[in-house]
């Protein structure tokens, strides 16, 4: 009964915390010559959990493995710019900023329906 309470929430919360990462490093490196801006597309990364972590995507032997247990791997991709910068540059810090304001709202979006889970849960534990 309790195997999957919080349904696809769970799974989307910890790639919603991914994605703020790599948000917020793009939006780090928005004066840096030549940084290509990366995105995933978070449907794709989702649908492909089928309830279980992702496993880490690791495309050279020199890379970090992440020892954590809810560490997810997902194919991140460049993001066309709107607008090519003379630098190199593909950080477009309104479409960063835009991104990353979703994000949040949908990551608490599904916060909210975690805790109030939980609050069932718990009211229908203790009776009162």
């Amino acid at each position: 009964m309790f195997n999957n309470i919080f349904g696809i929430h769970e799974q989307a919360l910890l790639l919603r915390g991914q994605r703020v990462g790599v948000l917020a490093a793009n939006l780090a490196n928005a004066d840096t010559p030549n940084y290509k801006s990366r995105d995933f597309d978070f449907d794709a990364a989702l649908a492909g959990t089928d309830g279980a972590p992702l496993p880490l995507n690791l495309t050279q032997p020199a890379h970090l493995t992440l020892t954590e247990p809810g560490a997810l791997g997902v194919d991140l991709k460049y993001r066309n710019p709107y607008q090519a910068s003379l630098d190199g540059n593909t950080v477009e810090a309104p479409v960063e900023q835009a991104a990353f304001a979703e994000n949040s709202v949908r990551y608490q979006a599904s916060l909210a329906f975690i805790n109030q889970t939980i609050a069932s849960l718990q009211l229908a534990i203790t009776g009162q």
